[in-house]
């Protein structure tokens, strides 16, 4: 305990916070050393949901399911791709105003997210493109409650000029068929 204190101690210094808090925080900080939850895995501590890979619903301004998005990885990059919400989708609708390989691509299936690394505790360096204006933005995310929900934000140039977007993770739900990750 002695050993564990005398590392901890640099950390918490009597300096900054006295020395009668000092006696209360040092120990309690040794405590959970020695459980070590300070060392929980990352899937562990994040519930089980460590990476965004899964299926996810992007909601909107009233927290209603607006379409389904399947995030997988490949080659240590994130890709999101639309799925079919119901057997009621235009299949065939295109996005005939993307350019690249996106352009005149059907929508379902349509690799709109791209690119993704993370870094930081969050997916960065990617782009995602708007189906309806063909317009291409960069793109972050993170994971919050528990991976449960993450928060995609699209952006011009740099994050502060954009907007965010809450997508809920719809693993295991009913009657959703998720396409197979392509191979290229």
């Amino acid at each position: 305990m002695r050993a564990v204190k005398s590392l901890l101690s640099p950390l918490v210094s009597t300096r900054s916070i006295g020395h009668r808090a000092a006696r209360l925080v040092l120990p309690a900080l040794a405590l959970l050393a020695l459980l070590g939850l300070p060392s929980v895995p990352a899937g562990a501590a994040n519930g089980g949901w460590a990476t965004p890979v899964g299926l996810w619903s992007p909601l909107d301004r009233s927290g209603k399911p607006v379409g389904l998005v399947a995030i997988y990885e490949k080659g240590g990059q994130y890709y999101g791709r639309i799925e079919p919400l119901s057997a009621k989708d235009d299949r065939s609708a295109r996005c005939t105003h993307c350019r690249g390989e996106r352009k005149d691509r059907p929508i379902d299936g349509l690799v709109l997210m791209r690119h993704l690394h993370y870094r930081d505790g969050k997916y960065v360096g990617g782009d995602i493109v708007d189906p309806r204006t063909g317009r291409v933005y960069g793109c972050e995310l993170h994971l919050i409650d528990g991976g449960r929900k993450l928060v995609m934000r699209g952006y011009l140039g740099i994050p502060m000029l954009g907007m965010s977007q809450v997508w809920q993770r719809m693993q295991g739900q009913p009657g959703v068929k998720v396409w197979p990750v392509p191979d290229a």
